[in-house]
């Protein structure tokens, strides 16, 4: 159930509400709207009537079912589209927010000439791995501490915050340590002992969509580390596994608008993993940014040809400069910046 608190509603009007919530024995979690607060009940709904009665109170506006299975990233628990601020850098507003670096941190010279070129060219977050998921045991599976190290030096050289994955719940602390975003790979979207970890964390969270995950699962995940207390949750739509061969993946753009219609929560869209050829690239990201995405997750290399993961499907310096700059008219042709 959400209850809607009057627009006048005092503080401690909400903390009576709050109180009494748990008093019948659910969990309350506060969503501040910019004219009033909504508080969701989360809870066996068998004994909803006691919260239906919350309505009599005089300043609770309303009380009303939650009717979607995920409950806090349900525009019916809050209208307003969720804007996630990184340093200054908002992510969900009208700017489109790009994130662009290496697949995986490899060395100091490849980061640091990579960054430097990504900002030029306008990106606003450096991304990179330092942990790696490779299908593979023997493939490169990333410079762990070392590369977070090196991502906070690139990134306090170029001013750029940072996007980098975790992977396991023992490394969670060493990843918070270094990064300003933590991602949730597409092999951990339903990894629920993870998420629930990370839902406690006072940082933004990047969870990638799976290679076979409908976007009401998705949107479970996502539910999963909201209900933890962490509202700050980014989309992003990488690909789905389809029986098409040509490109690595399926680039779901329809999960844009659908998202949208769904969630308050911001998305972003990842057309390197989405096409897996650098040469569909430029074309899935004009693609995303005129469907209504509020970002892109760009993979650029100094060197593709020597890369240690996703040479095929990485940008080089050059062509994502091209690719910036042909983004700019059509961000403002649908009302958006970059």
């Amino acid at each position: 159930m959400i209850i809607v608190m009057q627009e006048k509603a005092t503080p401690q009007d909400i903390e009576d509400v709050v109180s009494r919530i748990k008093e019948y024995g659910y969990s309350p979690q506060l969503i501040e709207g910019s004219l009033r607060t909504v508080i969701a009940a989360l809870g066996d709904a068998r004994d909803k009537a006691r919260l239906q009665s919350l309505e009599s109170l005089h300043h609770v506006e309303s009380v009303m079912p939650i009717l979607k299975p995920y409950k806090l990233c349900s525009k019916e628990v809050k209208s307003e589209s969720t804007i996630i601020d990184v340093k200054g850098i908002k992510i969900g507003g009208n700017k489109l927010v790009v994130m662009a670096g290496p697949c995986s941190v490899e060395s100091r010279e490849q980061l640091v000439a990579t960054g430097l070129a990504c900002k030029a060219s306008g990106a606003d977050i450096l991304r990179g791995g330092a942990f790696k998921p490779r299908t593979s045991p023997y493939s490169f599976q990333g410079m762990a501490e070392e590369g977070l190290i090196l991502l906070k030096e690139v990134s306090d050289e170029t001013g750029m915050p940072i996007v980098t994955e975790v992977m396991n719940p023992r490394e969670i602390d060493l990843v918070y340590k270094y990064s300003d975003i933590i991602q949730v790979g597409a092999r951990n979207v339903q990894n629920f002992s993870l998420l629930k970890e990370i839902g406690r964390l006072d940082k933004p969270i990047l969870l990638k969509r799976g290679l076979a995950t409908t976007i009401d699962e998705w949107l479970m995940s996502a539910e999963y580390i909201l209900s933890e207390g962490n509202r700050e949750v980014i989309l992003c739509e990488r690909g789905i596994r389809t029986f098409e061969t040509a490109t690595r993946n399926t680039l779901d753009l329809s999960a844009v608008p659908v998202l949208k219609e769904k969630t308050h929560l911001p998305v972003i869209i990842d057309p390197s993993h989405g096409a897996g050829y650098w040469q569909y690239v430029d074309a899935m990201s004009r693609a995303a940014v005129a469907v209504g995405a509020d970002g892109l997750m760009i993979e650029v290399h100094w060197k593709p040809e020597e890369a240690y993961s996703d040479g095929p499907q990485s940008l080089k310096p050059d062509k994502f400069d091209k690719l910036m700059k042909a983004l700019r008219p059509i961000a403002t042709a649908v009302g958006r910046e970059i």
